[in-house]
Parts: C-alpha cells; sequence; structure tokens
C-alpha cells in the first residue's frame, strides 16, 4: 500500500441548490447530508452553505465539535443549546 492509498485525497462536491433563505439553504443540507451519511466517503458533520455569488462566506451546517469519551462529531446543528451528542 503506497502513502496515497493509506491517505487519500479530499475532494469537495459542489451542489448548488436553490432554497428562500439561509434557514431554509441550511435545513436542506442537514436532510441531504443525513440521507446520505450510510457513504463512508461522506463526511457530512462538515457540510456548509454558502451563497453562489459568495462563496467565501460559508455557514456550518453542524456543530462538528467532538463528544466527550466518543471518536464521533456532533451531529446537531451549528451554534445549537445544550450539549452535543
Amino acid at each position: 500500500m503506497t502513502t496515497a492509498d493509506a491517505h487519500p485525497n479530499r475532494y469537495v462536491i459542489h451542489l448548488p441548490v436553490t432554497a428562500p433563505d439561509l434557514p431554509g439553504a441550511l435545513n436542506l443540507a442537514r436532510v441531504l447530508a443525513r440521507s446520505v451519511s450510510f457513504l463512508p466517503q461522506i463526511d457530512s458533520t462538515g457540510a456548509e452553505v454558502s451563497e453562489e455569488d459568495n462563496q467565501n462566506a460559508r455557514h456550518q451546517v453542524f456543530c462538528d465539535r467532538p463528544t466527550e469519551g466518543e471518536r464521533r462529531r456532533c451531529g446537531k446543528a451549528a451554534a445549537h443549546s445544550g450539549e452535543c451528542k
């Protein structure tokens, strides 16, 4: 196994969608990310949303903080209240 095989490159797939506003876009992104999260290649907690013409201003979809004592990240909405799960 080569080093490249052990650490494959990561790519971002840009999939433009339409939404009425930022909260609607974030909600759609959560639904889409969760619907494909069974695929091992998908890092759903890393999902972000941006306006098509302003892709440098990204909004995190999920909290993504490491959960205490577990080897996974929080899948709750970004800026949620309460503890991570």
